[in-house]
């Protein structure tokens, strides 16, 4: 899944190319991914771009009247074209989900792979009326996030710093893998309880939380969309690295499964040498 950095850098190059462009065209081939009806598709056809942003991983592609608004989910992506095909968009089983054409012969695809689809598209008149955006909480990244505000985010919260890194509604943008890099910068159990963090570890938390982000946005800048995934994966530390040597310490990392996802973690460097057991409510296998 592209979590903050990726999407940012999706933003930054989709923002060079669409703004000042019109639309030309927009055709659906997986209705399922279609969340919205008023307005609909159409009515963002010749419509000049004003620019492109992001609101946690949602990228918002932004006219005068309108905005389409996507979420690539768990296994969605955009692909670029300088000239869009010209064969027909038909519903079916391709990974296709949307072809967007320009007034330049340019655009993109929307895919995702698999059978489970999440790939999300959105036509609205204020991007508020996402229900995914106007859920998000903070911008972990914003200048004027500060540790205070961190600190009062965390305060009381009988929660696993896993869990709450990657609930939307508390920091936007950051998902599984960030989560697993974060806190393996910061020397954390996934399962540590907001609530029992010191003052001393939620600045490291913070810091490290800030620090990786920066990091990884550094890393996507200036890199087009099919280059993204493959820097993602090099850049990580412990997430999908199950296995592996760790780094700092040369421990082997972890892995936990649970539901339908895994995480990664140190035990040297996280949970004082123990290995978490394998359910994500378990406490320290003693």
């Amino acid at each position: 899944m592209p979590e903050l950095p990726e999407v940012q850098a999706l933003v930054a190059f989709l923002d060079e190319r669409l703004t000042g462009r019109a639309f030309a065209s927009l055709r659906v081939a997986a209705i399922s991914a279609l969340k919205t009806f008023d307005p609909p598709l159409s009515a963002l056809e010749g419509e000049r771009i004003d620019g492109v942003h992001r609101h946690g991983k949602f990228v918002d592609v932004e006219t005068g009247g309108a905005h389409l608004v996507f979420h690539l989910a768990r296994a969605g992506w955009l692909r670029w074209y300088d000239e869009v095909p010209k064969t027909p968009v038909k519903p079916g089983r391709s990974p296709l989900a949307l072809r967007v054409r320009l007034d330049d012969g340019a655009g993109f695809d929307l895919t995702e792979a698999g059978t489970k689809k999440s790939l999300a598209v959105y036509v609205v008149r204020d991007v508020a009326d996402v229900p995914g955006i106007a859920r998000l909480g903070p911008d972990p990244t914003a200048a004027d996030f500060t540790l205070d505000d961190f600190a009062g985010i965390l305060a009381g919260r009988r929660t696993q710093i896993k869990g709450l890194l990657r609930d939307q509604s508390v920091f936007a943008g950051i998902g599984n893998a960030y989560s697993d890099e974060i806190l393996h910068a910061a020397k954390l159990s996934p399962y540590l309880l907001a609530a029992k963090l010191t003052p001393e570890q939620t600045e490291v938390l913070y810091r490290a939380m800030r620090d990786t982000l920066a990091e990884a946005a550094a890393v996507a800048s200036g890199r087009p969309p099919a280059e993204l995934k493959d820097a993602k994966r090099r850049a990580m530390r412990v997430h999908g690295r199950t296995g592996e040597t760790c780094e700092v310490c040369g421990d082997t990392i972890r892995q936990v499964i649970f539901a339908d996802s895994t995480f990664q973690y140190c035990p040297t460097c996280q949970t004082g040498g123990k290995p978490l057991a394998d359910r994500v409510l378990s406490r320290l296998v003693k």
